[in-house]
Formats: structure tokens, C-alpha cells, sequence
């Protein structure tokens, strides 16, 4: 198993939402209605992306939409601001996984 795939967030409460079904590189996943995506992602790896420059992990920074951090690919190239964009059914999401 690689460290990508270990959560970085664990949900401690507020279960009881509906579930949203997504893909994450190309594996199902789960998240509650109401999550954006990068709830969504964090609580399934342990990476949002990787570095465009030097490959190494990303997850995210402020949360709130004003550093340019929290980026993530779909898989029809549409890049998407996981930090204030709420997951939805059938989305299929890229982290990047392991470097090249």
C-alpha cells in the first residue's frame, strides 16, 4: 500500500448525510452530501495532487480558497478548486498518485 492511499483526514462525526458516490483515480469512493471535494479526496488519500514542479504531495493549504493550492485534474482535464467546490455524484477525480 502506498502512503497516497492512507487518509489524511479521518470524520470523527456527522454521519449521517446522504452518501455521493465519485471516483478517485479511477477507484469508487464515497463521500457524505454536503463535503467539498477536498473533504471529499482527504478523507480518501493522503494527497489532493502532486507538484507540478518537483512531485511532491500536495493537500491543500489555507482551505479557503485564496492560496492556488488546492487544484485537482477531473478525468476530462478539467481543473477544479477542491477546497470550495462541493463533490457531486459521478465525479471523477485525478490525484496525480505516485511520481513518475
Amino acid at each position: 500500500m502506498s502512503s497516497t492511499s492512507k487518509a489524511l483526514l479521518h470524520r470523527v462525526a456527522e454521519a449521517g448525510r446522504a452518501a455521493v458516490a465519485f471516483t478517485l483515480d479511477g477507484q469508487p469512493a464515497r463521500a457524505l452530501a454536503g463535503d467539498t471535494v477536498l473533504t471529499a479526496v482527504l478523507t480518501q488519500c493522503g494527497q489532493l495532487r502532486r507538484n507540478e514542479f518537483s512531485g511532491t504531495p500536495r493537500a491543500g493549504f489555507c482551505m479557503m480558497g485564496a492560496c492556488q493550492d488546492c487544484w485537482i485534474l477531473t478525468a476530462d482535464g478539467a481543473r477544479l478548486r477542491a477546497c470550495s467546490t462541493f463533490i457531486e455524484a459521478g465525479m471523477a477525480l485525478l490525484t496525480g498518485g505516485e511520481p513518475a
